[in-house]
């Protein structure tokens, strides 16, 4: 014997109230919107994935990048965006609780954990603004981009392409770091070869959409775009977050019965977490 239930195709499409296989109208328009969504974020990093295979000899590493941690002193690699990440997942736990609350129908508990989840959002936001502030920033040394022209180095004679950032050592700038690594290494260039260097490049400070002193142009081209295109969803998140917040504070779904709203977001709230996670490996991991 089956036990299969039998729907009616023409009563379950027919709009009105109905609920086509048992699911929301809202719920199912979210899944559609977040499937879309997720293959735009799919194409932006397969070609992140594209360039940092390509230009894999100069690009630079996150862990030599995102060093900063407020407040602290000295290099602390990822340590911040590791809490940044901490954070943002923590956000979603909150808003599964505050889903499992409105199916009790529990208006206190929904209140308390959406607040939560809005505060977990708004710290993300804050942190990965304070994060691009000292990425466009910079740091204190600096660094000097490359112009086109042939050197004598350890390794023997390269030509070097436009746009290679070297760094330089330490403080007192008598030696620069060329990301040369046929060696699996920099090489340090001084003398006569760093002076040659000089006069054949110019000095750049922080990064933005046309120069970086961390290394090639094109990271800081897709950090901007898709840690900022992440961003934007976070800060959608937060408002979708505020106003079914006070919703709830109102009883507005405490009237219908139901707090099918507070899934909706939620939804797309867990998308913007698991789509960080993918953003967070891709950057800042490989």
């Amino acid at each position: 014997m089956s036990n299969s239930v039998s729907i009616d195709k023409k009563a379950a499409w027919a709009g009105d109230n109905k609920s086509p296989f048992a699911v929301g109208y809202g719920k199912l328009m979210m899944w559609f919107f977040l499937v879309s969504d997720a293959l735009s974020f799919t194409g932006f990093l397969a070609s992140y994935g594209f360039y940092r295979h390509y230009y894999g000899a100069i690009w630079p590493s996150a862990e030599n990048v995102f060093t900063h941690f407020p407040f602290m002193h000295g290099n602390h690699p990822l340590l911040y965006v590791a809490l940044m990440t901490f954070i943002l997942i923590m956000s979603s736990v909150t808003m599964v609780l505050a889903v499992e609350a409105g199916h009790r129908m529990d208006k206190k508990g929904v209140t308390l954990w959406m607040l939560l989840t809005i505060i977990g959002g708004a710290i993300f936001l804050g942190s990965q603004a304070w994060e691009w502030a000292h990425f466009i920033h910079g740091t204190e040394l600096g660094a000097i981009e490359l112009g086109k022209g042939s050197f004598t180095l350890p390794d023997g004679s390269v030509e070097m392409t436009k746009g290679i950032i070297a760094r330089w050592a330490d403080e007192s700038k008598q030696t620069l770091l060329l990301p040369w690594k046929e060696a699996g290494e920099y090489i340090q260039v001084t003398g006569n070869q760093l002076t040659e260097m000089l006069a054949n490049g110019k000095e750049i400070k922080g990064a933005n959409l046309t120069h970086n002193e961390y290394g090639h142009p094109l990271f800081a081209d897709f950090f901007f775009f898709i840690t900022g295109f992440h961003g934007t969803h976070v800060l959608s998140g937060v408002i979708l977050n505020i106003i079914v917040f006070f919703n709830v504070i109102m009883g507005t779904y405490q009237k219908r019965g139901h707090y099918e709203m507070v899934e909706k977001v939620g939804l797309y709230w867990h998308f913007v977490d698991l789509v960080w996670v993918f953003v967070f490996t891709f950057f800042y991991l490989i």
